[in-house]
């Protein structure tokens, strides 16, 4: 007997956004294991509905539903945009949800929860809750207090909460969180996102750019940068850092959000060097990662459990060192402690700006000795010249 699942999330590939990426490839799961899967999601494109394609043992489609895209720092059309962009995917979706043995949605639009949870009063069907930012949590961690409207908004979702069949969740912190609340545990399951991308024997860094070479080696930040990450420390660190170094880390920043454009107004008012680009498409993703020495992770102690840095299974599976600003109550720290030997993972506490100085320059050596070893796979026995250069990672980048 055929099983159908309605898996309900916001912007899908090709637009940027991480949970897109993920449902896309969770549907695909889910139709391998047997069920057939209307995968509904927004767009900056044409409304659009692909005909159902074979994968694994049954099929999936995707509806997509056209949607401008907001300034986030307004909150009156954040809220306007996210109570229309959950109606009309709803309203996409509910042919497809009669039909159905299981819905799937995420957090993503925000409070999707309050109108699909009221909906299934009449549907009843089973309610799946892929949790993957809490709200509104996070509307109040960010804005620091809830007040009496997100108070109650917060206990509304509470009561709606309670009558999600099964929450999927990202990590440990975040099932935490639920149980915090009174959400029994045999209702919450560990189901962390993969890697979106894959890491081949053959695969080859994207040049790096002449703005880039000079030091020891590349920090890259790549995703969003938003009201969740801490961006402070890294402009305080970085800039005390820079002035101390000779020839030191170089910082990439592939990125989008306002905190983006703020890290980069701050970095060049200072005389700091930072090269800005904007997101690459994820097909080549995989080879910006491997492109970078150290991948920078940070993460505001409010959201920690909130949110899970998405970007983490990537780093960890890139191989390459990761520098994580944060708490070690967040899942990016268990995650890269466990994954990544020592040497290759630090942390610091958001403020510590002494703390990531010192977690920088201590990244220098090895990140040398790993371009060097490098050069000597590749090209044999280098010169010494080229060993003792400040560039030592040129060559491999096809720069020279």
């Amino acid at each position: 007997m055929t099983k159908r699942l309605v898996y309900i999330c916001d912007w899908l590939p090709p637009d940027f956004g991480a949970v897109g990426q993920y449902a896309e490839l969770g549907a695909r799961e889910w139709a391998s294991e047997g069920w057939t899967v209307t995968l509904v999601g927004l767009t900056s494109g044409q409304w659009s509905r692909e005909a159902a394609e074979p994968a694994g043992q049954d099929s999936f489609e995707v509806v997509r539903v056209h949607r401008p895209r907001y300034q986030k720092q307004n909150f009156a059309a954040r809220l306007i945009w996210t109570i229309l962009s959950n109606i009309l995917l709803l309203g996409a979706a509910v042919g497809a949800v009669r039909r159905a043995d299981a819905v799937l949605f995420t957090g993503s639009p925000p409070l999707m929860l309050h109108f699909i949870a009221p909906l299934n009063v009449l549907l009843r069907k089973r309610l799946i809750y892929r949790i993957m930012d809490f709200h509104p949590e996070c509307l109040i961690a960010e804005r620091g207090s809830s007040g009496l409207l997100l108070g109650g908004l917060l206990r509304l979702t509470y009561f709606w909460r309670r009558r999600v069949d099964t929450f999927e969740v990202l990590g440990r912190d975040q099932a935490r969180r639920l149980t915090d609340i009174g959400i029994a545990q045999e209702r919450i399951r560990l189901k962390p996102n993969s890697s979106p991308v894959t890491f081949g024997p053959g695969l080859t860094p994207l040049p790096l750019p002449n703005e880039l070479r000079g030091g020891s080696g590349i920090i890259l930040y790549s995703g969003n940068l938003g009201v969740a990450h801490d961006e402070n420390t890294f402009i305080e660190a970085y800039s005390k850092y820079f002035q101390q170094s000779k020839a030191g880390l170089r910082f990439w920043l592939n990125a989008t959000g306002a905190k983006a454009d703020r890290v980069e107004r701050e970095l060049h008012s200072r005389g700091v060097p930072i090269y800005r680009t904007t997101l690459v498409p994820l097909e080549q993703l995989a080879r910006l990662l491997v492109a970078a020495d150290v991948h920078l992770i940070t993460l505001r102690d409010p959201f920690v459990g909130y949110v899970v840095p998405s970007k983490i299974h990537a780093c960890i599976d890139s191989g390459k060192r990761i520098l994580f600003v944060g708490s070690q109550q967040s899942d990016v720290h268990l995650l890269a402690s466990r994954a990544l030997a020592s040497g290759r993972y630090y942390r610091v506490d958001t403020g510590d700006v002494d703390g990531l100085v010192n977690a920088l320059r201590a990244m220098e050596p090895g990140i040398v000795s790993d371009r060097k070893a490098d050069l000597v796979r590749m090209h044999g026995v280098p010169s010494v010249g080229r060993i003792m250069g400040c560039d030592p990672f040129a060559t491999e980048h096809g720069q020279v």
